[in-house]
């Protein structure tokens, strides 16, 4: 086998539960896991951080301080029609600055227009790139950022730490809730001759500064937020369960998953109530704060081949995956989800530990019925033959380096089954 509670109220019960709850939740066998470790170092990777309400006018401010003189200010048709580029390109000119726009990229980022992206970079003299938008934006942004400093090819830098040259300044403000791509180390590109994503992983591409305007969220078809927001929830999840995992992350973890399944459904019933809003920005910033210090896992690494294969939402696939693979984790050690169900009130804290990850898991189904997410891979066009490169390429994906129990090909074909 593999209440709404959007108002400050349900927020603060929550908080409350996690620090008077959390020590007593783990069994003595669990203790060692979860406790401090005082003989293992630890790095924490962030950017600087500007968080709030119409804070986007903090971006311009910051690449001029970051030496901007040709910034390239990256983003696709969706923001320009929104109107965020128009006032982007208004906060840098009030500097100043004259930016040179590129927006020819298409979701989930192909290797060819980062290429095009480079050319026109180098051909303008662009020096500080800005990004305004969701995670491909940010990721193209970054695959720009890579080949200005290191050339080549991007698909050449698959894997860790292989961009070696620091990449130019780098300011983001992130137009969705829920990637983490304007923290994070990671970097996700399409190889479209193989029609897979690649994961590039380095500290090198943490943003040096990322601006979080709560504002640029409410402009997200309802789709997107849905996506977006199981995206986050899945951030918050791996990373808590993560074999990467520290007590820096995972407080971040926590708070997270709190937020987003106290919030998602509420944006998506009253898209410009900026309460929750504000709150599912938070929860976006705090997952990307967890995961790029902790990574991920197996969800991860599964959604990405199939994103990769058909050019899908990279959080729809995450929220039809999560379920299986809470449920196949937890089969050998349930003690980490129970610790997440009890936090968000789904389980009891006196329940048995596989009964609580469970409970997880039939919370997370419930959460993406509710926000609308298809029910299995089936319904966005995976087919069974599909199935035995899908499990094969999945193996090989970075994140499931630190998912927290190992699997087979035969293992990873059988959660791809379930899923559909």
């Amino acid at each position: 086998m593999y209440s709404e509670h959007g108002g400050r109220g349900g927020i603060v019960a929550n908080q409350e539960r996690v620090r008077t709850r959390y020590p007593a939740l783990l069994p003595e066998s669990a203790h060692a896991r979860r406790s401090p470790q005082p003989t293992r170092l630890l790095k924490f990777h962030a950017p600087e951080i500007v968080f709030g309400i119409d804070s986007m006018m903090e971006a311009a401010h910051a690449a001029v301080r970051l030496g901007a003189l040709r910034p390239m200010l990256v983003t696709d048709p969706g923001l320009i029609e929104a109107g965020w580029v128009d006032e982007m390109v208004g906060h840098l000119a009030d500097q100043g600055v004259q930016c040179r726009l590129w927006s020819a990229l298409t979701p989930n980022p192909k290797d060819h227009e980062i290429a095009a992206g480079y050319e026109l970079y180098a051909e303008q003299g662009c020096d500080v790139i800005v990004a305004v938008g969701g995670g491909s934006v940010i990721d193209a942004a970054k695959g720009v950022a890579i080949l200005a400093a290191n050339g080549g090819h991007i698909l050449d830098y698959e894997g860790v730490d292989r961009a070696q040259m620091p990449i130019p300044p780098l300011v983001v403000v992130p137009s969705t809730s829920g990637t983490g791509a304007d923290v994070s180390q990671f970097c996700i590109v399409t190889d479209t001759a193989r029609n897979v994503k690649i994961t590039i992983l380095g500290r090198a591409l943490v943003p040096d500064i990322t601006v979080i305007d709560p504002r640029l969220l409410t402009t997200m078809p309802s789709w997107l937020n849905a996506a977006t927001g199981l995206d986050a929830l899945t951030h918050g999840i791996e990373a808590f369960v993560s074999l990467g995992h520290n007590q820096l992350t995972d407080h971040h973890a926590l708070r997270s998953i709190q937020l987003v399944t106290e919030n998602l459904v509420c944006t998506m019933e009253r898209p410009t109530e900026m309460p929750a809003r504000v709150l599912m920005a938070q929860a976006a910033l705090e997952a990307g704060l967890a995961f790029t210090n902790a990574i991920l896992g197996a969800a991860h690494a599964m959604s990405h081949q199939v994103g990769g294969l058909l050019d899908l939402p990279h959080g729809v696939i995450n929220g039809i995956l999560l379920p299986h693979v809470i449920r196949f984790n937890a089969e050998a050690d349930p003690e980490p989800y129970a610790v997440i169900a009890t936090c968000l009130g789904v389980a009891d804290p006196g329940a048995p530990t596989a009964e609580a990850a469970l409970a997880l898991a039939d919370r997370i189904d419930k959460l993406a019925i509710d926000v609308g997410v298809p029910r299995g891979l089936a319904q966005l066009g995976v087919s069974k033959e599909n199935l035995p490169i899908l499990a094969h390429n999945a193996l090989h994906d970075a994140c499931m380096s630190t998912n927290p129990r190992s699997a087979d090909e035969a293992q990873m074909h059988a959660l791809f089954l379930a899923a559909m």
